[in-house]
């Protein structure tokens, strides 16, 4: 079994390494690049499927915490495998109650799965575009109540997490 476990976390942690290099074509004007980008998320995808069928949501505690955020990037990038995202919410909701996991990583995959979802998000993590270049959410639930919120899972005020992302 350990073994095994060291063979998942060295799984996940390589995922997210190749996630993290083909991310640039998430919004290419390449075509073939954007294909690219779907595919790998997509096998990404289908294989934490795997893992959950097997051992539900891979925690910090089973296969360290390098491995546990690579989890986490997959299923926040598997947007055209809702399933997956929603048992994903689900599991690492578990997770979070159960002090296993980070809740701020937790409100990213929610307000990514509601916005997948066409639902309005709660906490303001995922950016529509840019517009005059400033960030522009995605229509919040409680616009007026999301930096309480998010102080709440341990996430940055939204005007200084946007200001990270706006064009100098």
């Amino acid at each position: 079994m350990a073994h095994d476990v060291a063979a998942l976390a060295a799984e996940l942690t390589d995922m997210a390494a190749a996630d993290h290099r083909s991310a640039v074509c998430a919004n290419s004007d390449d075509p073939a690049e954007q294909l690219a980008w779907r595919r790998l998320t997509a096998r990404h995808g289908d294989r934490l499927g795997e893992i959950m069928d097997e051992y539900g949501w891979p925690t910090a505690e089973l296969v360290g915490e390098e491995a546990a955020r690579a989890a986490w990037l997959i299923a926040q990038h598997a947007d055209r495998q809702l399933d997956v995202q929603r048992r994903a919410l689900r599991l690492m909701r578990q997770a979070v109650s159960a002090g296993s996991a980070h809740p701020r990583e937790l409100a990213f995959l929610c307000d990514r799965t509601l916005v997948n979802e066409g639902r309005k998000q709660i906490y303001g993590t995922q950016i529509a575009g840019v517009k005059d270049g400033a960030p522009v959410p995605w229509p919040c639930e409680e616009p007026d109540r999301v930096d309480e919120l998010r102080a709440e899972v341990g996430i940055e005020p939204f005007d200084e997490y946007v200001a990270r992302f706006s064009m100098a």
